[in-house]
């Protein structure tokens, strides 16, 4: 028997559906219950949440978000052949696990979650930096999620909560930091997987703000940010002279050097370059 449940271990599971893992789907399942209980306490109290897992393969951390209480899970599984272990989990634990085989790029599983939502997943590696953004740039803020509790690679999360001046700092960095409170919560060694991958793993939680931490337009934030970091080792000046007449000026206006590079400006200064641009574009 697993520890947190009566389901069978999830080694057995495995082997009686016969999962192993698919590179061209960007599994590598974790198979210590007290690991994805942990990762699911991550995540905070659930008790009156419903919950957006995405990739759940055989269902490791979906048991443990049900075990620590999780109002509602919404799991959306690509891979046919994880269903029929899923059902089992529904099974168990009745009116509280639906299942849903799909593409997570292509759904929009947020639209079937009543508040407060939280989003727990340890991502597909081949999806998950675009999930990431495009739940950090809903059409809308506050977004209907109140905390994203995510499964990257090692060296995606240190992007995410990276600091101005350091190498990881980048598109990322600005998007979760403006308008969230973001930490890395948990790492996890290549073996923890089955398959292991060929690098460390870290769980990184976000906490939604109630509203950005500074002004800006969040289109044309994205546009200075992509093109200041679409050329990274060139001088603003040259990086973004094709975002606004009289760039230099612009960036005289808010106080940043034309000669800075993006690694150097910290979030608050891309917000203010952002409102100038928006305003020189009338």
């Amino acid at each position: 028997m697993s520890t947190i449940d009566g389901l069978p271990p999830l080694r057995e599971v495995i082997a009686a559906h016969g999962l192993s893992a698919k590179k061209a789907l960007g599994q590598n399942f974790l198979l210590d219950l007290n690991l994805t209980a942990k990762i699911a306490r991550v995540a905070g109290d659930l008790a009156g949440a419903d919950v957006l897992e995405v990739g759940p393969g055989p269902g490791g951390l979906t048991r443990g978000l049900l075990a620590e209480g999780a109002r509602r899970v919404l799991a959306v599984e690509k891979d046919t052949r994880c269903l029929a272990a899923l059902a089992e989990i529904a099974a168990a634990y009745p009116g509280r696990l639906e299942v849903v085989n799909g593409d997570a790029l292509a759904l929009d599983p947020l639209a079937h979650l009543t508040p407060p939502v939280k989003i727990v997943a340890n991502l597909p590696y081949n999806v998950g930096t675009e999930l990431l953004v495009r739940w950090l740039t809903p059409a809308t803020w506050p977004p209907v999620w109140s905390s994203l509790t995510l499964m990257f690679q090692k060296e995606v999360a240190e992007r995410i909560v990276a600091e101005p001046g350091s190498k990881a700092y980048g598109r990322l960095a600005i998007l979760a930091q403006w308008r969230t409170d973001v930490r890395i919560a948990l790492k996890l060694p290549p073996e923890a997987f089955t398959p292991p991958p060929k690098v460390a793993s870290a769980v990184v939680h976000l906490t939604a703000l109630p509203a950005p931490r500074f002004e800006a337009d969040p289109a044309v934030l994205e546009r200075v940010v992509a093109a200041a970091f679409g050329q990274r080792r060139k001088m603003l000046r040259a990086s973004l002279k094709g975002l606004a007449p009289g760039i230099e000026d612009l960036l005289h206006s808010v106080g940043i050097a034309p000669t800075d590079r993006a690694e150097q400006l910290p979030l608050e200064a891309f917000c203010a370059l952002a409102r100038a641009v928006a305003g020189a574009r009338g």
